[in-house]
């Protein structure tokens, strides 16, 4: 993980002299992440900053800044499913339908999707989902459901809920002697991770990604060469487009669960 971006990331103020850029009335507006990205204009310091290709669109290619690639990149650089794997993803929001995305890129011939609201499934077809589990359809374990469907489990899991029984059944859902887990999702703080040591000794691997691993200012150009070459599909992740004077109903949309991802215009 990047070390300028680690610490960079809760400052809201400039590396080179903690200070804001930002201000009104007199008072500091303190940047967000590093990027203030609700601005026409920013400053930002050159770790943030990713030259791409001025050919790409961009209010399509602006969704690879967060979920899109955290989701995408779990699967491609931190699970690395082999051709014909057996995938399993643990909720169907943006992050992991671009988890999904990445294990069709990745040629996975099953492509499990976990979640409780069942009317995401049709949609999430789309993203290359082959089939659909329902927890609240099932009395048993969904690990076990999930074991029983792949003979014996899945070569590969990625969890994208942030809770933690969700990432425990993730995990115990791989399977033994080779299954890799990747936990995407942020748990609360007080959250702990509790499975039998056997899930380890029986050979099972967990791992964890921040950005799905990727490199901000060197990966970020190639993933829009990706969308540019129609290898990468973005548009269908984006569901919504608002102003910004209604950026209030963009976050209506994202606390009720409606939709993928909102885009923003700042300007007409």
């Amino acid at each position: 993980m990047c070390d300028l971006l680690r610490i960079n990331s809760g400052r809201g103020v400039m590396i080179s002299d903690g200070k804001s850029r930002f201000s009104i009335d007199g008072k500091p507006i303190y940047h967000f992440v590093g990027t203030s990205t609700f601005s026409e204009y920013t400053v930002v310091h050159v770790g943030c900053v990713a030259k791409i290709n001025p050919e790409a669109p961009l209010d399509k290619v602006c969704i690879l800044s967060c979920g899109v690639a955290t989701g995408m990149g779990a699967t491609l650089n931190v699970g690395k499913p082999k051709k014909g794997s057996t995938v399993a993803i643990f909720g169907l929001g943006s992050v992991g339908l671009a988890a999904a995305e990445g294990a069709r890129i990745a040629g996975a011939s099953q492509i499990i999707g976990i979640g409780s609201n069942s009317a995401k499934f049709e949609q999430a077809k789309l993203f290359g989902v082959t089939e659909f589990i329902n927890p609240a359809d099932y009395e048993k374990p969904i690990q076990q459901v999930i074991a029983e469907r792949t003979d014996g489990g899945v070569d590969c899991s990625i969890e994208c809920t942030g809770n933690v029984k969700t990432m425990i059944q993730a995990f115990e859902s791989c399977h033994d002697g080779w299954g890799v887990s990747v936990l995407v999702g942020v748990p609360h703080s007080e959250a702990v991770f509790a499975t039998h040591p056997v899930n380890f000794l029986n050979e099972r691997t967990l791992k964890g990604t921040f950005f799905g691993n990727y490199k901000p200012r060197s990966d970020l150009p190639g993933l829009v060469e990706m969308y540019l070459n129609k290898e990468l599909e973005l548009d269908k992740f984006i569901t919504h487009e608002v102003s910004f004077a209604d950026i209030n109903k963009a976050f209506d949309y994202m606390t009720n669960r409606e939709g993928l991802r909102t885009l923003i215009k700042v300007a007409d």
